[in-house]
């Protein structure tokens, strides 16, 4: 079990770590450019072609069933949801796939909408009870994959 942070703007990285950390499971930072994370021997940092894509084939291409991936991305989440991986967005909220397809359709409404005007905000800010639903969530996905194994 490996635990893939999309790390270009995961606000979540050092709650992660800590939880691998009690857990001792490898993270794997994957970014477009370098960037300071935690300084943890179970970090590993890995730095792709800055095409916008990049880091998204690049864990979509090593994860399997029995890691999980942080993501705010739901492209990359859906590849993720399709090879059995865990996936956590960083306010703690899972996607799978009972969920994958609203979320997919919810990504495609408002693409459509930010580019006719009809919505000119971004997502709700990141809040403290975001980190706490993530932790939350993070250890129950860990949980639940070492009763898989």
């Amino acid at each position: 079990m490996q635990i893939f942070i999309d790390a270009d703007a995961c606000p979540v990285k050092d709650e992660v770590v800590r939880v691998a950390e009690r857990h001792n499971l490898p993270v794997l930072l994957v970014s477009n450019t370098w960037m300071r994370g935690p300084d943890h021997p179970l970090v590993q940092r890995f730095t792709v072609d800055t095409h916008p894509d990049a880091a998204d084939d690049w864990i979509a291409e090593r994860v399997t069933n029995v890691d999980i991936v942080i993501t705010s991305d739901i492209p990359l989440a859906a590849r993720c949801v399709a090879k059995g991986a865990k996936i956590l967005r960083p306010n703690g909220k899972p996607l799978d796939q009972d969920s994958i397809s609203m979320a997919v359709a919810m990504r495609d409404l408002h693409t459509h909408l930010r580019e006719t005007g009809e919505i000119t905000k971004g997502p709700a800010p990141f809040q403290k009870q975001d980190r706490s639903r993530f932790l939350d969530a993070l250890e129950t996905a860990i949980q639940a994959i070492k009763r898989r194994k």
